[in-house]
């Protein structure tokens, strides 16, 4: 179960970084629970992939698709569980820059991700970037 929910991850974190937005679309469940920190724009729960899909076009428009998974820092599995540090960068209007790590956690269950939750190590620095 540990070898597939990372494997899972693992790709899933490769199709971010290379856009390939139908292998993303493959690896998440319909109903996928996605749960983004902060107060902004972009923050709160979201229920299904349309909701996820829908914030993260929005994240590319607001970035000018400037947005990107720099580097995936770490990864640990516990069961089906898989916690990841990553680094996020983006370019925003007026020079405005988004430079942060974030820890996500992903269950995979089906060998899909059916669940994310998503911390940030800067939670005032990605509300100022995203903004209201």
């Amino acid at each position: 179960m540990e070898n597939q929910a990372k494997q899972v991850v693992t790709q899933f974190l490769t199709a971010v970084q290379q856009g390939d937005n139908q292998t993303l679309a493959a690896l998440l469940d319909p109903a996928v629970e996605w749960e983004q920190p902060g107060n902004n724009r972009f923050s709160g729960f979201k229920k299904d992939i349309n909701e996820v899909f829908q914030m993260v076009g929005g994240m590319f428009a607001h970035t000018n698709n400037t947005l990107a998974l720099a580097k995936v820092r770490e990864m640990a599995v516990s069961g089906n569980s898989v916690a990841c540090l990553i680094q996020w960068t983006a370019e925003g209007a007026a020079g405005t820059t988004l430079n942060v790590d974030n820890i996500d956690v992903y269950t995979v269950t089906g060998g899909k991700i059916v669940k994310a939750k998503i911390y940030s190590t800067d939670l005032e620095q990605e509300d100022r970037f995203w903004g209201k």
